[in-house]
């Protein structure tokens, strides 16, 4: 309850729904009920407290963020960390202790994301 709390307030909703306005995403990601929910929560309440009401903002708040999310980070969180999971995994079978520490280097992600985006095999599923 508490986080519900500190999630949804007034002005991290305005700073939310004014990125999503700047971006392109408000009318593209969302449907009319869940603009009017985020606009009236913005205009009625200053803190959310209702349990429903959290809920439902939630999933709205869900849909916006997905759609901010630009490629490159969406295909490094999808492409790129679970093939530095399996390089990581065959690092460590050959006696690699220290590869444990490529599983939280962003740059090692990109790189094998943007590996696979060139790849040719890449190519044709894109």
């Amino acid at each position: 309850m508490k986080v519900a709390r500190i999630i949804f307030e007034r002005k991290k909703l305005r700073l939310l729904k004014l990125k999503a306005k700047r971006t392109g995403v408000w009318f593209k990601a969302l449907t009319n009920l869940d603009r009017v929910l985020i606009d009236l929560v913005i205009k009625v309440v200053d803190k959310v407290r209702s349990v429903k009401l959290a809920m439902s903002l939630c999933t709205v708040v869900r849909k916006l963020e997905e759609a901010l999310e630009n490629r490159i980070s969406r295909i490094i969180r999808t492409i790129g960390f679970p093939l530095a999971c399996k390089i990581v995994l065959l690092a460590k079978k050959w006696g690699n202790s220290s590869a444990e520490k490529w599983l939280s280097d962003i740059s090692f992600a990109r790189f094998l994301a943007i590996m696979h985006l060139n790849s040719n095999r890449a190519a044709v599923y894109y």
